[in-house]
């Protein structure tokens, strides 16, 4: 006799919260996790992701080219571009790189923070995303997608990050340490910190009991910098909830 495989949210109310925001089951729920690297941050604050140097936001919405490093070879590769239109609403959009390894989107975004490899087929290159000469995502070779831990709050939605992590690669010589911000930049506002932490040759996880606010349309990212002239890896990645906005709550 088949037995049935059944979720335990079908037959009580004890399944953790947690898991059932991230199957769906819970109404104006989604979960958000972000992740980002970044390679060969020096005595120079930047923010970490893919592309090194502090992130830029775009100044208004536009239409994003997608660009092999391989060029040619990489002619059919499928990359999926995340972000928000000029009203902070989400977009997404999926582009096919030509025979010159390049694709332009119809779509205008005014923030992109998420692209990743949609097809079967992975870039030999870098891929970079960007405008007028200013990189706003990039897909490094392997990876597939983006690495960068860098959000921005759609419009209607409110964000409360549960935790984050930052992780320090091995440094060149003794007494080397990470200085780590966790910023967030309210609609209309200045980027502000919300957590700063030095970390050495290790991970520092930071859990917040209550969950931090960030309102629709706030910037959010993380930055680091090394306290000598030498090259260091940091990771860093941190995730909550969106809820959305309104009275359905």
């Amino acid at each position: 006799m088949a037995r049935e495989v059944s979720s335990i949210s079908r037959v009580g109310t004890s399944e953790p919260f947690e898991l059932q925001a991230s199957r769906s089951q819970i109404s104006y729920h989604n979960t958000l996790f972000k992740y980002g690297y970044n390679p060969a941050i020096l005595n120079v604050e930047e923010t970490i992701w893919d592309a090194g140097g502090v992130y830029a936001y775009p100044g208004s919405a536009v239409a994003m080219t997608a660009t092999s490093a391989s060029g040619a070879t990489d002619s059919g590769v499928t990359v999926l571009i995340s972000g928000l239109d000029a009203s902070y609403n989400e977009l997404e959009e999926e582009v096919t790189l030509n025979a010159s390894g390049t694709a332009t989107t119809t779509g205008l975004f005014l923030r992109v923070f998420r692209a990743y490899v949609s097809g079967a087929t992975s870039p030999a290159g870098n891929i970079t995303i960007a405008n007028g000469g200013t990189t706003y995502a990039q897909i490094s070779a392997g990876e597939n997608q983006t690495l960068m831990a860098v959000y921005t709050v759609p419009a209607g939605k409110t964000l409360y990050i549960s935790e984050g992590i930052a992780t320090h690669g091995t440094g060149t010589s003794g007494g080397v340490f990470m200085t780590v911000r966790f910023l967030v930049k309210p609609f209309g506002g200045v980027f502000r910190t919300q957590v700063k932490l030095d970390v050495a040759e290790s991970q520092i996880y930071y859990p917040f009991a209550y969950p931090i606010k960030v309102t629709e349309k706030s910037d959010v990212e993380v930055r680091a910098i090394c306290n000598k002239n030498q090259s260091n890896a940091m990771s860093a990645s941190f995730n909550g909830v969106l809820v959305d906005n309104g009275d359905n709550l």
